[in-house]
């Protein structure tokens, strides 16, 4: 399969897959190409897919009762991105998946991991440790979120992520960082007359 590599090479970051593994997951692996601005994921809908980021970008964002956007995640080359409360309770979905730039995805169906953890123990593990790791870095943004400045979220978000920083809209990245694009623009200059 094309592009297959990139995620083969991420799931052996967690586990190792034997050829039979390997050939059982890339059987339900479907590529799609979308464009900018397409979203994979729309509230009221379950979703039924988990995304992996070949090449673009992506976020994963709400929309309050008043209107606001709130992005919970992005994903660039190599990220996985989902409603995964809806993808793992069957349920809709709050969340809207879109893309920032045209990109190209790989997808899982629910029912197919499904299958494939039971015929593949290896992948139960996998999905258990990318989970896990998913929940501590909730924990730690939820941790920033209430103990940091927006100055200081920022500065630790570029200086975790900064080709995140390049590439994403400034409004995305400002609602990401819980606060208004004018006030991330007043702290990116003051940061710059600071240098």
């Amino acid at each position: 399969m094309e592009n297959a590599h990139n995620i083969l090479n991420n799931i052996k970051r967690y586990v190792v897959l034997t050829t039979k593994d390997e050939d059982d997951f890339l059987s339900i692996l479907k590529t799609r190409r979308i464009k900018k601005r397409q979203c994979i994921v729309q509230p009221g809908y379950i979703c039924d897919h988990q995304t992996y980021v070949v090449a673009g970008a992506l976020r994963a964002y709400f929309v309050n009762s008043s209107g606001v956007e709130h992005t919970l995640q992005f994903a660039i080359e190599d990220w996985f991105i989902s409603d995964f409360n809806s993808y793992i309770s069957r349920t809709p979905a709050f969340l809207f998946v879109e893309a920032l730039e045209n990109a190209v995805i790989q997808q899982i169906a629910y029912d197919d991991v499904e299958e494939l953890c039971a015929n593949n123990p290896v992948f139960e593990r996998f999905f258990r440790l990318v989970a896990q790791k998913s929940f501590a870095y909730s924990q730690r943004r939820v941790l920033s979120n209430l103990g940091k400045s927006a100055e200081e979220r920022f500065l630790e978000f570029q200086t975790l992520y900064p080709a995140i920083v390049q590439r994403v809209p400034q409004y995305a990245l400002a609602s990401y960082l819980g606060m208004s694009a004018e006030f991330l623009s007043k702290i990116r200059k003051r940061l710059v007359t600071k240098s």
